[in-house]
């Protein structure tokens, strides 16, 4: 269920488009549901998005399957989106992604132990003058190298 407070901010996003185009808020829609239910989307919420938007469940499907941001099973509470695409992959990306893996014994798509930390591969994030490099939450680390990746985890709490 979508909560009243996320309905309000659901609103404020609706807003800013022209009458008629409330669908155009879709993505700032999964995202706020996705925030309020834990950090993952599943069927039922993405079709609860679909009827407070007034949009068909497929075309919002469509959006929350398209777009990397958007999770379809619980995740940690840091999600490392680690680019592997050609730039980063060329500068180590791969290696840097075994790295993680092994010292946080969880694979690419599952939640570590502890439940801190979830790891997705992910295509692109922009930021190709800078690989590799990862996302975490809104912060960006680019240039990463095994050193880096260790001071970055000791900060996760």
């Amino acid at each position: 269920m979508i909560s009243s407070e996320a309905k309000k901010e659901i609103d404020f996003w609706v807003s800013k488009y022209p009458e008629g185009r409330e669908s155009s808020a879709v993505m700032q829609a999964l995202t706020i549901v996705q925030k309020e239910n834990g950090g993952s989307l599943n069927p039922d919420l993405i079709n609860e998005v679909a009827e407070y938007l007034e949009m068909p469940a497929i075309s919002v499907q469509e959006v929350a399957t398209f777009y990397e941001n958007y999770n379809h099973k619980p995740v940690g509470k840091h999600v490392v989106r680690f680019c592997h695409n050609i730039s980063c992959m060329l500068n180590g990306s791969d290696e840097l992604i075994s790295y993680l893996e092994e010292k946080l014994e969880v694979k690419t798509g599952q939640v570590s132990k502890n439940g801190l930390v979830s790891v997705k591969k992910v295509e692109c994030l922009g930021a190709c003058v800078g690989g590799p490099m990862c996302q975490i939450g809104d912060q960006y680390y680019e240039h990463l190298t095994k050193e880096k990746l260790d001071n970055i985890l000791e900060d996760l709490t």
